[in-house]
């Protein structure tokens, strides 16, 4: 739901004459004008296969057309818009999106895709008419996290299927991707000064399935991929806890000095690095390095949490020397909320997790003192929870979350005692001990991931699931024509004959 939207008499058509014109104010860097270039070029990429026109790009003035236009200013049509707002105004002569920002120019158009019939995201030619509604749209988001979670170590994700999810999380201005790239059962990262990581401990998955790991050339492939469609990838290296892989693949970070075999299972809290051995941070030391050398993006998170076999003054003293070790490398911490028992380092973001108000006042506590929040409730957020008792897969330990529950919370009433000033975002977490294909990340995503997208996008004000439940119903012809397979709620009204059965 944006900010503010308003319908007028005269529509706009698409035609085999319009043309794409992506403008800069005068001042504008290079840069920043290049990455306004490359919104209209996604632009054309979703309307030419469909409507079978040219649409050609240029940089020149004009006032019709479909107009992509980046104005800085105080006083103009973006004032108060900030890096990711966006005024879409569309009369019979022209769409035209503005903004201060190429971020904002992208999910402008992610509204003007939405706007058009849902067959304008078919990959080939169909009949149009390709007509624009009239009016006006003025947006921006509620918060500057808005985020999605991919564990690719209980089950690896090809490349190929974390692009096709990195298009369908900017379809609803998602901007950041955070992938949990190690844990227990795999490790997904290639790291040149620690070969073993990959050599074996990439070498499974849960059930004993094929593992997989990102190449360093495939990681920074995805990073360019996300930051096209201007979503950053947070990567997670999980430690203390949850480490198995890593302890199978260099026996001097158990205190015992002995690799333990590596694990197929799904249990959680048994592993620890060894916080005693100067090896230890050596190898912490080793990862962080050449994870940030990858990673652009300003965080790097490093887990923290269910770390039962570390005992509370070895996790205080390994968590504060590695976020000395990740400020180092020039990135900021972002770690699960267990961090609020030891001692959040300056500038550090909480990632709370805790459903029914677990580990809260701890967490609210580290708030009131200065340190930000992302906030993932599993009993709200997590895309791996079931549906229904009898839906497949999913894990139910945090209960059933259904559409309505994923949609009925508010950041800023979440956690009693926290700030609403310390909220940074929200985020969606899709753990994979039961999701192995990308038909099941789709199916437990969506429609979750459109509501806690809206959670963190809209207004607190607009917030109603009667309107959204209608909403969200439109969007199924949508995802059908985009192959995204999902699951049909009986809380909200499809059409007649929409959905799919499952995964």
């Amino acid at each position: 739901m944006p900010v503010s939207a308003r319908a007028a008499a005269a529509a706009f058509r698409i035609g085999p004459d319009t043309r794409i014109h992506v403008r800069a104010a005068e001042g504008t860097g290079k840069a920043e004008a290049d990455r306004a270039a490359r919104v209209g070029d996604r632009l054309a990429d979703v309307l030419r296969p469909s409507t079978g026109y040219r649409l050609p790009l240029d940089r020149s003035p004009a006032p019709d057309g479909i107009v992509l236009s980046l104005e800085e200013g105080r006083d103009g049509a973006t004032a108060g818009l900030g890096a990711e707002g966006y005024r879409l105004t569309v009369t019979g002569r022209a769409v035209t999106v503005r903004a201060a920002r190429a971020a904002g120019l992208f999910h402008g158009v992610q509204t003007l895709r939405q706007l058009l019939p849902p067959a304008v995201e078919e990959d080939r030619r169909v009949p149009g008419p390709w007509t624009v509604p009239g009016g006006e749209v003025v947006d921006r988001p509620r918060y500057g996290y808005r985020g999605a979670m991919l564990d690719v170590a209980r089950h690896f994700f090809t490349p190929a299927q974390v692009r096709r999810y990195i298009d369908q999380l900017a379809l609803y201005k998602v901007n950041h991707l955070h992938l949990h790239l190690t844990d227990d059962q795999g490790w997904r990262i290639a790291v040149d000064s620690r070969p073993e990581l990959t050599a074996k401990g990439a070498s499974t998955a849960v059930g004993g399935g094929k593992g997989g790991y990102y190449t360093k050339a495939q990681y920074r492939a995805l990073v360019r991929y996300a930051a096209d469609r201007h979503i950053t990838v947070v990567p997670e290296i999980d430690m203390p806890g949850h480490t198995t892989a890593a302890l199978a693949s260099y026996p001097e970070l158990n205190c015992d000095g002995t690799a333990p075999p590596v694990y197929t299972g799904t249990q959680v809290g048994f592993s620890s690095l060894c916080v005693g051995r100067s090896s230890t941070y050596d190898f912490v030391e080793d990862v962080v390095r050449e994870v940030a050398e990858l990673t652009p993006g300003r965080y790097l998170h490093i887990g923290g949490d269910e770390a039962d076999a570390t005992t509370p003054a070895d996790y205080a003293a390994f968590m504060e020397r590695a976020q000395r070790i990740v400020r180092d490398h020039g990135k900021t911490v972002v770690a699960w909320h267990q961090l609020a028992a030891a001692d959040p380092a300056e500038g550090a973001v909480v990632q709370y997790w805790g459903p029914a108000g677990r580990d809260a006042e701890q967490t609210a506590a580290a708030a009131r003192a200065g340190t930000r929040l992302i906030l993932s409730p599993a009993d709200h957020a997590y895309l791996d929870a079931k549906y229904e008792p009898g839906t497949e897969p999913g894990v139910t330990w945090m209960g059933n979350v259904e559409v309505r529950r994923a949609y009925d919370w508010d950041p800023a009433k979440l956690l009693p005692g926290a700030p609403a000033s310390s909220v940074t975002g929200v985020e969606a977490p899709l753990w994979s001990e039961t999701i192995r294909t990308g038909d099941e990340i789709e199916y437990m995503a969506f429609p979750r991931l459109a509501a806690v997208a809206e959670i963190g996008w809209s207004p607190a004000s607009s917030h109603d699931w009667e309107a959204f439940r209608g909403r969200l119903a439109a969007q199924a012809p949508r995802w059908e024509v985009l192959g995204i397979d999902y699951h049909r709620s009986p809380q909200v009204p499809w059409a007649p004959g929409s959905g799919t059965a499952g995964p």
